[in-house]
């Protein structure tokens, strides 16, 4: 078996553990509400920070560039309540078109 296997290997047995200690660990116990009431906004702020820190980030600096355009115009959609498909398409119009005048 070769490194990159033994790797993978690890790290699958690695992911299935950690997904599996939670119902192990907490059984058919319900989380304190204020705690549920975290875990249920993680998902909505950890993409946003993905978002963010992809559109903006290089590196170690801060880049304005024609996606920021993008992100706002998704951002309006959405907060509009836009279909989701039409966000992308939106956004992705606004990030070609920007890119085009600049």
């Amino acid at each position: 078996m070769n490194d990159a296997m033994v790797v993978l290997v690890v790290l699958a047995s690695g992911t299935f553990l950690l997904k599996a200690a939670g119902p192990l660990l907490l059984g058919a116990r319900r989380l304190p509400s204020g705690v549920q009431t975290v875990v249920d906004l993680l998902p909505a702020a950890l993409l946003a920070s993905l978002a963010i820190v992809s559109t903006l980030g290089d590196g170690r600096s801060l880049v304005l560039d024609a996606r920021v355009v993008g992100l706002v115009v998704a951002g309006v959609a959405l907060w509009r309540r836009a279909p989701f498909v039409l966000v992308i398409v939106l956004a992705s119009a606004a990030t070609a078109i920007t890119r085009i005048v600049m």
